[in-house]
């Protein structure tokens, strides 16, 4: 069954998808969690840290969001403050100095534009993150399980390889943001969906992915743990190939993919 771009944003944003404390926990042994930017706060809307992949140390960061209106206050709904996305260049600049390869779980409607956010740097915070990954010295796999928004999104997703689940979306901004923007009417939030090319198959077609993990099979929904296996068994297999690469092959891959947009 082929779905409207509509319907997969609603699956995209449904509170029953998997978060990224649930793919840590299904695909990899032993996380070992880290706090803090070491410059302002702990962001609870961004994860990561340490962890075992097929018996190998990896850094896994990650976008949360919540299942509950408590859990969505304390990750503040997934949107990410300054010192969110400067924990994860702490956490990527930590990997790169132990040669661990890093694995970056996406899903944010955006970062947070409250004034706060603002004055403690949001958009050069992104900005540094851009800049730090597009040399990094290992490997980077950024795989968006469910909203992939603007510039919050892009900031932990200039990787080797951008890998969507099948309802995920990736796009410069909300349909209801381009449909106000373009029409002065956010209602026709549905329309705009289906004009922008977000969903996960519209963006391999435009070679923006690399690869779409699929939820269905079949016209059904595939398990939760199918999910996690077929996950799991792709990044460990994509990882050996990325590591056998020579570095500067490496970065001017990464270089060269960004590049041709």
């Amino acid at each position: 069954m082929t779905r409207t771009a509509h319907e997969i944003v609603q699956i995209a944003r449904s509170k029953d998808r998997l978060t990224a404390l649930d793919y840590f926990e299904g695909i990899f042994d032993d996380f070992q969690e880290f706090h803090g930017d070491r410059f302002f706060a702990d962001d609870e809307a961004v994860v990561g840290g340490v962890a075992l992949l097929d018996g190998k140390p990896v850094t896994v960061i990650g976008i949360q969001k919540g299942r509950n209106l408590p859990e969505n206050l304390r990750r503040n709904f997934g949107s990410p403050h300054p010192e969110g996305y400067r924990k994860a260049l702490r956490l990527m600049k930590q990997a790169e100095k132990f040669k661990r390869p890093v694995i970056t779980f996406i899903n944010t409607a955006g970062a947070f534009c409250g004034i706060g956010a603002e004055e403690r740097g949001e958009g050069e915070a992104i900005a540094q993150n851009l800049l730090a990954m597009s040399d990094l010295s290992v490997p980077i796999i950024s795989i968006i399980i469910g909203e992939g928004g603007s510039g919050g999104a892009l900031a932990l997703a200039l990787g080797d390889e951008v890998w969507m689940l099948e309802h995920s979306i990736y796009a410069i901004l909300s349909p209801e943001g381009f449909a106000s923007i373009l029409w002065k009417d956010g209602s026709r939030a549905n329309e705009a969906a289906g004009l922008m090319k977000i969903t996960a198959r519209e963006l391999k077609e435009l070679d923006v992915v690399d690869r779409v993990i699929l939820e269905t099979f079949r016209g059904e929904p595939l398990t939760q743990e199918a999910i996690i296996k077929r996950l799991q068994s792709d990044l460990i297999h994509k990882l050996k190939e990325l590591s056998r690469k020579k570095l500067p092959d490496l970065l001017e891959d990464r270089y060269q993919r960004f590049r041709k947009y």
